[in-house]
């Protein structure tokens, strides 16, 4: 896709804005680019056990630092606050974000070029909130071919769509552009790309379907087994560990009809092409920055909002989903392989709901390149780290209102080997899903549902609830997860209710099961 240049008044007026700012060498502190995928699942990478190729990221892991036990929210919203602000979700604002800064106030004001690429989903616009250049959609998810009506570019309505627009290319397009107006002031630019993919309507290029078709006619039993293996010689899990059993939510592979399988196939290649398409663009970024120079320099963080996403809502199913209008998704069955080896899904606090991805890659900054690090941080971490390393200050004060101090803690002497102390606590906090983990231990509410207990240590999968062995652990977290809900992220009473004392069920209707695909035919190829 060719982009039109951003016209020449505004890149004049965005020089003018940069050469305002407090003079900084751009060599003095680094470029950031930080990135987020959306409704990725923890082991969808190839470097955290998928058969999805992703080899520019891989590249990003093996040169970087992996976490194992980096937690979001389980949701699009909430993560994005706690990801620019360093703040618990209503702790920061909310979508309004009015009880905080974002990160790219901090550094645009300590003398970085900020811009933004993606998806926003969040109150007003990112122009509004420290990005001094942004393109994307401020929807909280849109069709990858044709947008809709929230495009913006900087500040104004955007809807140059041509034939050859696809959102994830768009991404990185307009992220080069930006980062090359950013050099151009002699700062240090701080860029974030909010992908959009692979959250649904599952669409990708038909080539990169293509690839992919035939790849999943095994099942979600063989391909969750071949993740689990992969995850264990990588290092993630222990090598006697065993893979818990199928949820029982879940149908058997071999129960469904000749059709239901090739539908389901079909559906999970469309989801691989589109992580695919984000490897390909990273592949790009990556080279630009090598071309221009910049590697080097520039820190760089990928992450996730939340666990894969098991919500059935297909429709247009029709249409092919290498064109606009189509409207594919997949359930709970392929979100389960998405999710390996955890329990859950999007929007619940159990470890598949929260648990993401997290690379860093930092040339010549991290100290255990191509390792590992179990230690627990949370997306409220990001903010803090890159106060760090960029040595910003951040404000007591926002439009002469006090702001709350940073909740989250810098990862920076992780990175360099020296290990860090951790959180107190760790608060999750979704509608009626809720959770919080201290130490080794973790209670965690299903939908309203009596509070469960695991210990983190020796069942991380939660698969032995130990609420009724440990009924004091339990009250006590349970009383802890109340009182940081109240005074700390002071969330909305009625997200604080009691839990209803019933068992919980462990499945949703909405998991499952569509009319859509009662006609369905495989497109024509």
């Amino acid at each position: 896709m060719n982009i039109p240049p951003i016209n020449l008044f505004h890149r004049v007026a965005v020089l003018l804005a940069f050469a305002l700012l407090p003079f900084a060498n751009a060599e003095d502190r680094p470029n950031i680019i930080l990135m987020m995928v959306d409704d990725l699942g923890y082991a969808d990478f190839g470097c955290y056990g998928s058969e999805i190729e992703t080899p520019h990221i891989d590249s990003l892991a093996n040169q970087g630092l992996r976490f194992s036990q980096f937690y979001n929210t389980a949701k699009c919203h909430s993560s994005r606050i706690c990801l620019l602000t360093g703040l618990y979700t209503y702790q920061a604002g909310n979508q309004a974000l009015d009880r905080s800064v974002t990160v790219a106030e901090v550094l645009g004001d300590s003398g970085y070029a900020t811009s933004m690429t993606g998806k926003w989903h969040l109150d007003d616009q990112p122009t509004d909130h420290g990005f001094q250049q942004y393109f994307g959609h401020l929807s909280g998810a849109t069709d990858f071919f044709k947008g809709d009506d929230t495009f913006r570019i900087n500040g104004e309505v955007w809807n140059d769509f041509d034939e050859d627009f696809y959102m994830t290319d768009a991404n990185v397009d307009y992220a080069m552009e930006f980062i090359d107006n950013s050099v151009a002031t002699g700062k240090p630019f701080f860029h974030y790309i909010a992908f959009n993919a692979p959250h649904y309507p599952l669409q990708a290029p038909k080539e990169d379907i293509e690839k992919y078709l035939g790849r999943y006619d095994a099942g979600w039993e063989v391909l969750r087994e071949e993740r689990f293996e992969k995850q264990k010689r990588l290092g993630m899990f222990p090598k006697d560990m065993e893979l818990p059993k199928l949820p029982h939510h879940m149908k058997s592979w071999d129960s469904l009809s000749e059709k239901e399988r090739e539908m389901e196939s079909f559906r999970m290649a469309i989801f691989a092409a589109m992580v695919d398409r984000v490897d390909q663009n990273i592949g790009r970024l990556l080279e630009y920055l090598d071309e221009k120079g910049l590697r080097d320099n520039t820190m760089i963080v990928l992450c996730s909002d939340n666990g894969a996403c098991p919500f059935e809502r297909s429709r247009n199913t029709d249409i092919p989903p290498w064109k606009a209008d189509s409207y594919y998704l997949y359930d709970a069955s392929w979100a389960t392989v998405g999710n390996t080896p955890f329990r859950h899904y999007k929007q619940t606090q159990h470890e598949g709901g929260i648990s993401s991805p997290l690379i860093v890659n930092w040339p010549g900054k991290v100290a255990n390149a191509g390792g590992w690090d179990d230690s627990p941080g949370h997306l409220i971490d990001v903010m803090a780290t890159f106060v760090d390393v960029t040595g910003a200050t951040y404000p007591k004060k926002r439009n002469g209102e006090k702001i709350v101090s940073l909740q989250g803690k810098s990862l920076f002497p992780v990175i360099e080997g020296k290990g860090r102390e951790g959180h107190d606590w760790l608060y999750f906090q979704f509608g009626t899903c809720r959770a919080i983990r201290q130490d080794d231990w973790k209670a965690v509410s299903f939908y309203g549902h009596d509070w469960e207990l695991y210990n983190m240590v020796t069942d991380r999968v939660e698969q032995n609830d130990l609420a009724k062995t440990y009924p004091e652990k339990t009250k006590t977290l349970a009383e802890l997860w109340h009182k940081v809900a109240l005074e700390v992220d002071k969330a909305p009473e009625k997200q604080r209710k009691p839990v209803n004392g019933k068992p919980a069920p462990h499945s949703q209707k909405s998991w499952h099961g569509t009319d859509e695909y009662d006609d369905w035919k495989m497109p024509q190829f």
